[in-house]
């Protein structure tokens, strides 16, 4: 009876490794730097591969404090990283070649339906959960420090007022990216998978999310 799960747990685990080292190097042919995450346990009880005792965020989150520093697009180092962890999960920092807006499902699916029925071109699209992730052109650094938004995973969009619910990941934050596992044992999933085009106007994207997020 043991033996059972334990070979469907290591077939599973061969089928996702793969897949994430796969990921993280097309990632670097779009020019999208990525790093090590931590990915969720489901033995030894501890619920998270980081160091940390009592993770309050099992797997959605860097290996590394130092996680700016080490996101590349270097495909040899990133080939060692997931050789020596392949079941790490995968960050992409944001502001740097995208940002993402992030806002609820029960928001995000009507608003990407809407966006279709309109003709508008929304860009790379994934889900993480009950999260919608779109991917826009970074705002980068603007002068006007009133024009960008940074936002950490922890955050709580809930309390603002304007867009309940709405994450705008920028410069210093990140996401976590497809095909990464989540303490649900879902998988994060792109809706529209990132073709190489160029990404959506972010303002333009806010703005029709916005409605939906009221």
């Amino acid at each position: 009876m043991v033996g059972v799960p334990l070979a469907r747990r290591a077939k599973r685990r061969a089928h996702h490794a793969p897949r994430k080292m796969t990921s993280v190097l097309e990632y670097a042919q779009l020019g999208w730097a990525s790093c090590m995450g931590a990915h969720p346990l489901s033995e030894g009880g501890r619920a998270c591969s980081c160091d940390r005792v009592g993770c309050p965020d099992p797997g959605m989150h860097p290996l590394s404090p130092a996680w700016q520093m080490q996101a590349t697009t270097d495909t040899a180092l990133l080939t060692r990283w997931w050789k020596q962890d392949p079941d790490a999960n995968v960050i992409l920092p944001t502001g740097r070649v995208f940002d993402v807006f992030d806002v609820p499902a029960s928001a995000g699916r009507p608003a990407l339906a809407a966006m279709d029925a309109a003709g508008f071109d929304t860009g790379p699209v994934a889900e993480n959960g009950d999260r919608v992730l779109f991917f826009v052109a970074t705002r980068g650094a603007p002068e006007d420090e009133d024009e960008w938004w940074s936002c950490s995973l922890d955050a709580g969009p809930e309390t603002i007022d304007s867009t309940p619910g709405l994450r705008w990941h920028c410069r210093d934050s990140y996401v976590l990216a497809p095909p990464s596992t989540t303490p649900s044992g879902g998988v994060v999933s792109w809706i529209r998978p990132p073709d190489g085009r160029p990404l959506p106007d972010p303002l333009r994207v806010l703005d029709l999310l916005a409605d939906f997020c009221e």
